[in-house]
């Protein structure tokens, strides 16, 4: 419970700090323009909300909601989510929103979205001159990439160092080779000390990641780090500092190796009808070899869960770190850059989502939530929040109405054609466009249900 009360508070910090710099640029742009900001809120306030203000002499009610999907800003004269028909029956007064010239309504519909993406963008530049830049150089990678089947069809063999792709050199090492990988028709590889050229098709990133075992892996040693009292390998007789050399007859040289048999035993408990199956098929046949090289048979027999209680070493803690510290000034344009390839990647990745296994991969408020740290980090925190504020402005520019997008799209429309589309039109684009965020909303959050429940 403590965990998921750390997640969660980190999750409402994050969208809630978004959501109000979000709003806030809608209100800067519109008062800057001197249009009247009826509402501003976080969080949404039907029926009620938690508390509500309004300054003297200010035409603003402040407040929060107590349903926290986000938050809004009440811009007179406009056609929103508030679907506020009433006021647009009314004469247009000089201070509302409809009365004011096409560039400037722009102006105050990417108000949001600019303040969104500036923000990443500073926050991601402040993270590198407190932190500085800490990365696996893909050069450093000496132990190099395992791959399965598919990729040792295209000319890949295990132990190849990837340093590049289609001519293009890698500086870290990340989910950015993978991409660059996937997309790519030559990869640079080192092979024996040797660089040399392998000449491959493009594959989906999505297939990548989702295979069993994966296209490419880093290569993990079979060396057990430690080992959970009580768990399925103490109680077999597993000690640190032993190696895993086969499951079930089949060889394991690496942790990769154990990660896969464990996934065949996945798929053939999905499969199990009764419990006393699924309990068989849990049970494993393993030849282990201790620190004195002398080698013991054991049985072992997975928990529920799939695990045996041991820990190995990640790929992060086998190699040294590239570490890079920014003085104030230098800290501008390494966190631009990194945020402009944050932002690269989140909208190459997007192409997967109309994908039946892409669909399956969109997440709600749990998704969200977990990609929080189980401990408060504050620079966890910030990199997600910087993250989010990305997704967060690319998401609400898409020309989907309801969205800034929309209202864009619709003022681009108007500049060009030089007469806005009726209000009638507006208003049914505003009902399609809320009803399909309410629709992805409610699927995000249903499939984080399934996930949960081991049905997705």
């Amino acid at each position: 419970m403590a965990i998921f009360l750390i997640k969660a508070l980190q999750l409402i910090l994050s969208i809630s700090l978004l959501v109000i710099l979000h709003e806030g640029g809608h209100f800067l742009f519109a008062r800057l323009f001197g249009i009247r900001v009826e509402k501003f809120y976080l969080f949404f306030d039907w029926k009620f909300s938690i508390f509500k203000f309004k300054p003297k002499n200010s035409d603003t009610e402040f407040g929060m909601g107590w349903i926290p999907l986000g938050g809004y800003c009440k811009i007179a004269g406009m056609i929103d989510e508030s679907f506020d028909t009433d006021q647009m029956k009314q004469p247009a007064q000089d201070w509302e929103f409809r009365a004011k010239p096409a560039w400037q309504r722009l102006f105050v519909m990417i108000g949001g979205v600019l303040v969104n993406f500036l923000t990443a963008l500073f926050i991601y530049s402040m993270i590198m001159f407190y932190w500085g830049d800490s990365y696996i150089a893909a050069k450093d990678m000496k132990l190099g990439m395992q791959f399965n089947d598919e990729a040792k069809k295209d000319g890949f063999k295990d132990g190849d160092i990837i340093i590049g792709a289609d001519g293009e050199k890698f500086e870290r090492y990340g989910v950015d080779v993978f991409r660059a990988v996937a997309k790519a028709t030559s990869v640079s590889v080192i092979r024996n000390g040797k660089e040399i050229t392998i000449n491959k098709s493009e594959v989906s990133l999505l297939t990548m990641l989702k295979e069993t075992p994966r296209y490419m892996d880093p290569i993990i040693p079979n060396t057990i780090d430690s080992v959970a009292a009580g768990g399925p390998a103490a109680k077999a007789g597993i000690l640190a500092g032993d190696k895993i050399i086969s499951i079930n007859n089949h060889a394991t040289k690496t942790f990769n190796d154990i990660n896969n048999q464990i996934g065949i035993i996945s798929d053939i408990i999905e499969t199990a009808k009764t419990p006393e199956d699924s309990l068989k098929a849990r049970m494993m046949t393993m030849v282990v070899q201790h620190k004195d090289a002398k080698t013991d048979t054991l049985q072992l027999t997975l928990s529920k869960e799939l695990t045996m209680g041991v820990v190995y070493k990640s790929y992060q803690a086998l190699y040294p770190p590239t570490d890079v510290s920014y003085g104030f000034f230098e800290s501008f344009p390494a966190g631009i850059s990194y945020g402009m390839n944050i932002l690269g990647g989140y909208v190459s990745d997007l192409q997967y989502v109309a994908s039946a296994d892409g669909a399956k991969s969109v997440g709600g408020f749990g998704t969200l939530g977990s990609l929080f740290p189980e401990t408060w980090n504050w620079y966890r925190f910030w990199m997600m929040t910087a993250f989010l504020s990305i997704i967060l402005a690319f998401m609400n520019i898409l020309p989907i109405p309801a969205l800034d997008g929309g209202h864009v799209l619709f003022l681009i429309y108007e500049i060009i054609v030089g007469k806005a589309p009726s209000e009638k039109f507006l208003l049914v684009a505003e009902y399609i466009g809320f009803g399909l965020l309410l629709a992805l909303l409610v699927w995000a959050n249903f499939a984080d249900i399934l996930r949960a429940f081991g049905m997705m």
